[in-house]
């Protein structure tokens, strides 16, 4: 059972790294942020029983991080979508 939930957990976070990236709006900066933070909320709040409130915690705090930065602050290149 405990090796399931490492398989797991490194597989969310290799997806999600795939799929990171911040953007250049703030709109764009607050989706990514959020997408990253609920997917490393939902994780740790798996960790510790509660993943849906680990999601939601982990998932405020990236929209906000993401809002509340300059792309010069944080800066991972051009999100997925806008990928040529």
């Amino acid at each position: 059972m405990r090796a399931m939930k490492i398989i797991s957990v490194a597989l969310i976070v290799a997806v999600s790294a795939g799929l990171s990236a911040c953007g250049s709006s703030k709109g764009e900066r607050a989706i990514t942020g959020g997408a990253l933070g609920a997917g490393a909320g939902a994780v740790g709040g798996a960790l510790l029983g509660s993943p849906a409130a680990g999601a939601v915690v982990g998932g405020a705090a990236g929209a906000a991080t993401g809002a509340l930065t300059d792309k010069d602050d944080i800066n991972f290149g051009k999100p997925i979508w806008k990928w040529d």
